[in-house]
């Protein structure tokens, strides 16, 4: 019998202080302080496992439903292929202009 790596003596060894130390009357009571705490630790574990499990299951489903595509209409009026054509030529154009040096001390 192996619990938390001390073997049979040990756990001898630590009844027979705790009952020194404390008493016959007070080790029955922190025995069930003790039976409580463990309980109530392994409650709160197992509810944060069976969360991080509805969680994992929520983002696989989430994940592996189809996506739907939605087609929104424009927010602007389409421009005909003419007008597209010269605001591409305008917006490559260099402007050159040409200043005198008595024009940029103004």
């Amino acid at each position: 019998m192996n619990i938390f790596g001390i073997g049979l003596p040990e756990m001898a060894l630590i009844m027979v202080l705790a009952l020194l130390i404390f008493g016959p009357k007070k080790l029955p009571e922190i025995g069930r302080s003790l039976g409580k705490a463990i309980r109530g630790f392994q409650d709160a574990s197992k509810e944060f496992e069976n969360e991080f499990k509805r969680e994992a299951e929520r983002l696989e489903q989430i994940v592996t439903e189809p996506m739907e595509a939605k087609l929104e209409p424009p927010s602007q009026p389409v421009l005909s292929p003419a007008v597209t054509e010269t605001t591409a030529q305008a917006e490559t154009d260099e402007v050159v202009v040409a200043v005198s040096p008595d024009e940029v001390k103004r």
